[in-house]
């Protein structure tokens, strides 16, 4: 993976957390959970760099 898509899922995750903040404050469940599945994918997308790196 490249410089590139690794910005891209930070920035993923980034957006994720935010989502998961603005719904808990506002109590907006649906928010919450959008965050919060935005920062699974992120996080999927990480392994899957880590695992791409470590066999290169």
């Amino acid at each position: 993976m490249g410089l590139d898509d690794k910005i891209k899922n930070a920035a993923q995750d980034i957006v994720g957390k935010a989502k998961e903040a603005v719904g808990n404050a506002t109590d907006n469940d649906r928010l919450a959970a959008e965050g919060k599945a935005d920062q699974v994918k992120a996080d999927a997308k990480k392994a899957g760099e880590n695992v791409k790196d470590t066999f290169k």
